[in-house]
């Protein structure tokens, strides 16, 4: 074993917010479990510094986490030009719903707008399959 193996990965705390995406938008449309579908999905979308602070580069995969869930996926700059470290922006599907707490404080909602997550980087694990989220 070398020393590096030794190291932990660089983690980062973040709040999640989902939103629409008109590409993963026209993606579902053409098939809802297609890779084009899968690929504009299973994003998180960073500021550029967390994704130096992470040592991660865009198409990377990272793991996001939180007291609901576990999810694999792929890291992108998020092309904001106004700096937002600590926000992260995840299109609207099943893989941002494995973080989304059951708690509604008696509205019947979940929130989807303001998740708290860890994101660390993967080391080459693939995407968490969208079969494995339902």
């Amino acid at each position: 074993m070398d020393f590096g193996s030794f190291l932990t990965s660089p983690e980062i705390k973040v709040k999640i917010i989902t939103c629409r995406d008109i590409f993963q938008e026209k993606a579902m449309i053409e098939n809802h479990f297609g890779e084009d579908y899968i690929n504009h999905s299973a994003v998180i979308k960073l500021d550029p510094a967390d994704l130096k602070q992470l040592n991660v580069k865009k198409g990377d995969t990272v793991i996001v986490k939180n007291s609901f869930g576990r999810i694999v996926v792929k890291a992108e700059e998020s092309g904001y030009e106004t700096p937002h470290r600590g926000i992260a922006f995840m299109p609207k599907s099943p893989w941002p719903n494995m973080l989304v707490s059951d708690e509604t404080g008696g509205m019947g909602v979940p929130r989807f707008k303001d998740i708290s997550a860890n994101v660390t980087s993967a080391k080459g694990e693939k995407i968490t399959e969208m079969e494995s989220l339902f």
